[in-house]
């Protein structure tokens, strides 16, 4: 996956710094669709000239390239997930946690919604949210 973004970097003319390997690297390893000061954290002891804007700049350049999607939940900071393939989000209401799943029936959404209102539609996106199984278990113990 790391070696098809590098290409993809590439063949968009975008240079491969060292920190953009490393900001790279880590939303290719980590699920947890981390924030740019997630990033910012995780990587500030290994690259301490790099700045909050630097994570920023290159996140916005994997966005544009389509090698991340940045997902926005309400007014909390924006979340950035490594595009793999198609997928979904569910979310936890008490800690925020944002959890991958597919569900491919609904991969045929587009074209019915396309023949029922014939909209051209261009994508789609679900989120589903509720209490994680962590969450879960701590409102019981503290009940």
């Amino acid at each position: 996956m790391l070696d098809h973004a590098v290409q993809s970097l590439r063949e968009h003319g975008v240079r491969m710094t060292p920190q953009r390997q490393a900001i790279l690297e880590y939303l290719v390893t980590e699920h947890s669709h981390p924030t740019a000061d997630d990033i910012y954290k995780a990587l500030s002891g290994r690259f301490p000239n790099m700045s909050v804007a630097t994570v920023y700049n290159n996140l916005r350049v994997f966005k544009e390239i389509g090698l991340v999607q940045e997902m926005n939940y309400g007014d909390a900071s924006s979340r950035f997930d490594f595009v793999t393939s198609r997928h979904y989000h569910i979310i936890c209401d008490t800690c925020g946690k944002v959890v991958d799943f597919n569900y491919p029936v609904l991969d045929e959404i587009e074209a019915v919604a396309s023949q029922l209102t014939g909209f051209k539609v261009d994508r789609h996106r679900l989120e589903v949210y509720g209490t994680c199984p962590t969450c879960q278990a701590e409102q019981t113990h503290t009940h």
